[in-house]
């Protein structure tokens, strides 16, 4: 929610891993196939397959016109010196790491109650931004967001992150932002 908006604000390229592992798993590649048995499993994609895909993307022209937001990495601190050398060699920087923090049960309530519609791909929420008019067949839950699978993806990476924190606050980059408020006041912020 917040990196699109902020993606849109600021003119800044989108780069989500979960979108790229996303397109890769539907289109059956190697690589998606590969991710998708640890993504159904609430597990991370290992590193040295998504520090390539990243490493790759932050090569392209785009990002150095524009600007980027990496939204869902670095997701181990292994992740975070990867994308520091990746940096260095491609000439780039990072301005600021937002660590959006949020109680664990409200977000394990967010994630789990995505839903997708079949034809539109709309993204709703059962709570927070139901669809106009909801008839269940029209939708579907994408296993990485069912409430079991979600609260094993809450748990690594609250673990995971503690450090990638601890690594950027020593250069003063991360900015907490309270994400336990309003959409537009967790923007504002």
């Amino acid at each position: 929610t917040q990196a699109s908006k902020i993606v849109k604000e600021f003119g800044l390229i989108h780069i989500s891993t979960g979108d790229m592992f996303r397109a890769a798993i539907s289109n059956m590649t190697e690589l998606g196939v590969l991710a998708k048995s640890f993504i159904d499993k609430g597990e991370l994609v290992p590193d040295e397959v998504t520090n390539g895909i990243v490493k790759e993307r932050l090569s392209q022209e785009d990002i150095k016109l524009k600007g980027f937001l990496l939204d869902g990495y670095p997701r181990t601190i292994e992740q975070a010196i990867a994308l520091d050398n990746t940096l260095s060699d491609l000439g780039l920087q990072l301005d600021a790491v937002i660590n959006i923090d949020v109680d664990p049960e409200c977000l394990l309530e967010r994630l789990s109650g995505r839903i997708i519609h079949k034809i539109t791909g709309e993204t709703y929420h059962k709570v927070f931004n139901p669809p106009l008019e909801y008839n269940e067949e029209d939708y579907y839950q994408r296993e990485d967001d069912k409430p079991e699978t979600v609260k094993r993806r809450l748990d690594v990476n609250i673990a995971q992150g503690e450090p990638i924190l601890q690594h950027y606050s020593k250069i003063n980059l991360v900015k907490n932002i309270d994400g336990n408020q309003e959409i537009d006041k967790v923007f504002e912020d």
